[in-house]
């Protein structure tokens, strides 16, 4: 009753009052609808979602998190893959593929590899619970809102579908070489990683803050219709909430306690240093061996670009061009597209703001995905253990190319993609709830 309580009042209109969004992409400032279950609103000028309304949300929030949790306990605590080869057999743990990288000397690979598939969703996942059990049976406290905050900048370093494609490239690679067999944890692991997915998707945002803190009423002066910042205003890219931006242009949320600015601080510059690290990174990422592999005490190094051929002379053309487009041609573009954004971000004479910003959105998308080569890595390194049999250990190049992915994905996240729609001329579209 009392969420459907909340919900009756959110649709409503506060102290005669529309709720009011600036779109944190392009920094339009707009009225909310009144939304249904199963309705979104998106901003009139470049169709970024701003309001994803979700029926019963705390209970659906709370079902998803609590099953993705126990899917999460089963693949830690049974076999996720098995291999033999000549009478020689070894099983893994999930959490070996990390731990075994600490004993080739590789701390910050493990370490990214822990964060991503267990730690970071682990914690994202009691996050969502302990906050959706306090909105639905007590009152949110101070605590809960930083909880909140939590969770919106968590969504992008859980890597558990990623590492799921990377276990299936990781068998394919030795299918041939030996005999494999899924465990449990496997395919416990696979049903977590698309419960992890569907619980980031059903949380809804406004309903969240406005059951934690209210909706306090946007400033007088506000504007539809217009950008924020030209009205000496800013919304809050967690909460969503707008504000006065005070005389040096920042301030922070009443509501959430976010940091505002009318544009990111010093954006162009640090998503430009970030890509030149990651530019310099991405030359030893490819010349190094990423993964070395001894069969019958013979090694051979495998570069990224050499085990995407070592597939195709294999037959394997599928899994080498995952290969080829996650660990290649996402980086490359990333980079190449990111670097263009920073130094057209103010020509007009160039690409449409709309053009750009679904480029922007597309590397932002894709740029996780990247993480598949390491985790490759990361698997056959901790599974195949024979002696001098068969075995392989990680490369140089595996730090390299896991800093290559952090990095591009710090300069997606440090680009302010407002400073695209600066001074533009753009066709607006009437904003209403759409079905979804």
């Amino acid at each position: 009753m009392k969420q459907a309580v909340s919900l009756q009042k959110l649709d409503k209109n506060i102290n005669g009052q529309r709720r009011l969004r600036a779109c944190h992409e392009c920094d339009w400032v707009s009225a909310l609808p009144r939304l249904h279950a199963g309705e979104v609103a998106q901003c009139p000028r470049c169709q970024h979602i701003l309001v994803r309304r979700h029926y019963r949300p705390a209970q659906r929030s709370l079902a998803l998190a609590i099953s993705a949790v126990i899917a999460l306990l089963i693949a830690v605590s049974f076999p996720f893959v098995s291999f033999s080869i000549k009478g020689i057999g070894h099983s893994i743990e999930i959490e070996q593929t990390a731990s075994m990288l600490l004993s080739f000397e590789q701390p910050i690979v493990a370490i990214v590899v822990a964060l991503t598939i267990i730690i970071l969703p682990a914690l994202y996942l009691f996050s969502v619970i302990w906050l959706q059990l306090v909105l639905l049976f007590s009152e949110p406290k101070i605590k809960h809102r930083q909880i909140a905050r939590t969770l919106k900048h968590l969504d992008s370093w859980m890597m558990a579908d990623v590492f799921i494609i990377g276990a299936l490239v990781s068998l394919f690679k030795i299918a041939g070489m030996a005999d494999i067999q899924l465990g449990i944890a496997f395919w416990a692991y696979a049903v977590f990683a698309f419960l992890l997915l569907m619980t980031t998707r059903s949380i809804d945002a406004d309903w969240m803050w406005f059951a934690i803190a209210g909706e306090p009423r946007a400033p007088a002066q506000t504007r539809t219709g217009q950008g924020a910042s030209e009205q000496g205003l800013t919304g809050c890219p967690t909460c969503g909430l707008i504000h006065t931006l005070n005389e040096n242009g920042d301030n922070h949320c009443i509501r959430c306690g976010e940091p505002l600015h009318a544009r990111a601080p010093k954006s162009l510059q640090r998503t430009m240093s970030l890509l030149i690290t990651a530019t310099i990174l991405y030359i030893p990422a490819n010349v190094y061996p990423i993964m070395t592999t001894t069969t019958f005490g013979q090694e051979k190094n495998s570069t990224i670009m050499g085990g995407g051929i070592d597939l195709i002379q294999h037959g394997s053309w599928p899994i080498a061009l995952v290969i080829f487009i996650a660990s290649i041609l996402v980086p490359i573009g990333k980079l190449l597209v990111l670097s263009w954004l920073c130094l057209t971000v103010n020509n007009a004479h160039q690409l449409s703001q709309m053009t750009r910003l679904k480029l922007y959105r597309i590397t932002e998308f894709i740029g996780r995905w990247s993480m598949v080569d390491v985790f490759v890595v990361s698997i056959l390194v901790a599974l195949i253990h024979a002696g001098d049999l068969i075995s392989v250990t990680p490369g140089s190049a595996a730090l390299a190319f896991a800093s290559v992915v952090v990095l591009t994905m710090l300069a997606a996240i440090t680009f302010d993609s407002r400073l695209i729609w600066d001074n533009p001329q753009s066709e607006l579209r009437p904003m209403r709830g759409n079905k979804v």
